[in-house]
């Protein structure tokens, strides 16, 4: 017996489902996928506490099977599922899969088109571009902290996917520091040898 209040479809149905709302609005159907480690915050020098939102993919590139991943996990969760568009670039819609209670209450007034039986909703966002950052150095000035709480920060990492790659699961927050150090202390110690 299922414990989810809906039916998820497969990936690659809520996919057709978004590539059809994109044609509806008329943007690029071909999407790049990014991840929490891909978003590239900055501030607008010309606005005091201004930010811009732009992308990358040359410093932390998303795993070809990283997409299908985040999908399968977030579909086990009882949380709504978001394909969100962030903007247009060379390559297409820039889009990014959110998943949270969070959503739940948001609508059509707000940009967002669900399907309650499925739970997922889809959020087209409006036209313009969203830049790609290619240079290290502009990625290394990004905002790291001290902004806004937004709809973004329900993204999975990269880092988590990798999680579920290499263990079948998210690890627990004593696991990641226990790796993070093992990890520390074989670059320390091979340096050494």
């Amino acid at each position: 017996m299922s414990t989810h209040p809906f039916c998820r479809p497969p990936l690659r149905g809520a996919l057709a489902a978004w590539q059809k709302i994109l044609q509806a609005h008329n943007f690029p159907t071909e999407t790049v996928w990014i991840f929490a480690e891909n978003l590239c915050v900055e501030a607008v020098p010309a606005t005091p506490g201004g930010l811009r939102l732009n992308f990358q993919t040359a410093f932390t590139p998303p795993a070809d099977d990283a997409l299908e991943i985040a999908y399968e996990h977030f579909a086990e969760t009882n949380a709504r599922l978001v394909l969100y568009r962030l903007g247009d670039c060379s390559r297409g819609s820039v889009c990014i899969l959110l998943c949270d209670p969070w959503f739940e209450n948001r609508d059509r007034r707000d940009g967002f088109e669900r399907r309650d039986d499925w739970g997922i909703s889809f959020f087209a966002g409006g036209a313009g571009e969203i830049e790609e950052v290619t240079q290290l150095p502009h990625w290394l000035r990004r905002v790291k902290h001290h902004r806004a709480f937004r709809d973004l920060d329900f993204a999975m990492s990269l880092a988590t996917v990798d999680e579920l790659k290499i263990h079948g699961r998210t690890l627990q927050p004593y696991e990641r520091f226990a790796e993070n150090l093992l990890s520390r202390l074989r670059r320390m110690l091979g340096s050494r040898a």
